[in-house]
């Protein structure tokens, strides 16, 4: 019989404080997996979390690893199969799956849901004898964890597992943005503001979507050089003090025959910028807003002249089976960066040095290496 198992895990209070544990995490139930966590990314959205949820539990939400244990009524899946954790668990039978929308699925989706039903049984991890929430129903920097199966994707892939735990979120979510929600066109003129990991991956998915024009936006140098490396074909280095995007507006138009970008997407998760987008589209244009910004903003309703579209996707429209399979295929041709986006990795212990290094821009992205 599958045995308990006493692990690590970086535990929060969701007031800002955080510390690594010893947790119990029981065998998995019907309908759950056992999940060996190898390596965690480190997002944004963790450290907000950590600041803001106001409850115990445990942080992580982009993960990869291998099944260590099946519940009953599992298929699809062995003990030892590599697989990438996803956050937006699809139940498949609400009125939102039905329509494809997965990602914002009604009964699961721990942003569009106010339950806990997309968790595996909270019970089947304790702290200290109690019940412990896992963040987004998958608590990754954790040494083990337990999910729903439909939480994991199988991945017949030589990519490692630090460059896999990125695809669960900040991959997909710049990726898909451009690919499923934008849907930019060959030969059409895309901005990027912002080139962290998000804004790079949107500046990869604009290349592989045949985009003739790539102008990457940024307040630091040495990330429009990177965002080059990624296929920009142009960079503009944007003033701070340039929050209405006066300047950036007049050398995008400079390089778009005067009328503005068919796509702009804003990876800054700046609230200031959230509208920075429809000043840099022509009329008719599409401008995206990538980051998951949650703030109010006040807009300026001339942005919107003439018929433009400003969309908010949540987290790329992922399908994950179908999504993750097709971003490691053009890695496996040669056409998706992914080992590159990891620029550095840390421990459960050195947690704090990779929030410090993404909070401050030293980073594309960082991964916790646990086993």
């Amino acid at each position: 019989m599958t045995n308990t198992i006493q692990c690590k895990a970086v535990i929060t209070n969701g007031r800002g404080d955080y510390v690594v544990e010893q947790i119990n995490v029981h065998p998995p139930g019907a309908g759950e997996v056992r999940i060996k966590i190898m390596s965690s990314g480190i997002c944004h959205t963790d450290w907000d979390s950590v600041q803001n949820w106001n409850k115990p539990f445990i942080v992580g939400h982009e993960g990869a690893g291998i099944v260590e244990c099946i519940g009953d009524g599992v298929s699809g899946l062995n003990v030892g199969d590599k697989v990438i954790l996803n956050w937006a668990v699809p139940c498949g039978e609400c009125f939102q799956c039905r329509e494809g929308n997965l990602h914002i699925c009604e009964r699961h989706s721990p942003v569009c849901s106010n339950d806990l039903e997309g968790h595996a049984r909270l019970e089947s991890t304790t702290l200290n004898g109690r019940a412990i929430e896992r963040s987004f129903h998958l608590g990754t920097m954790s040494e083990y964890t337990v999910v729903k199966s439909q939480a994991v994707v199988k991945v017949d892939s030589k990519v490692s597992f630090n460059a896999a735990s990125i695809v669960g979120c900040g991959v997909m979510t710049g990726w898909g943005s451009v690919v499923n929600a934008a849907k930019v066109q060959v030969g059409s003129s895309v901005c990027v503001i912002g080139c962290g990991g998000v804004g790079l991956n949107c500046i990869q998915a604009a290349v592989q979507s045949g985009a003739a024009k790539i102008i990457a936006i940024d307040v630091n140098p040495e990330r429009l050089k990177l965002a080059k490396e990624y296929g920009a074909t142009h960079g503009i280095e944007a003033k701070r003090e340039d929050i209405d995007f006066i300047d950036v507006k007049a050398e995008v138009q400079k390089l778009t025959e005067g009328r503005g970008a068919d796509f702009a997407f804003e990876c800054t998760a700046i609230p200031a910028l959230g509208s920075a987008p429809l000043a840099l589209i022509r009329s008719a244009g599409t401008a995206v807003q990538v980051s998951g910004i949650e703030q109010r903003i006040d807009f300026d309703c001339e942005l919107f002249e003439w018929d433009k579209k400003y969309i908010n996707p949540l987290y790329g429209c992922c399908n994950p089976e179908r999504d993750f399979k097709r971003i490691l295929s053009l890695y496996e041709s040669g056409q998706m960066k992914l080992e590159e986006l990891v620029t550095k990795t840390y421990t459960l212990e050195t947690l704090a040095e990779g929030f410090d290094d993404m909070l401050n821009g030293r980073i594309a992205k960082g991964v916790v290496v646990i086993a």
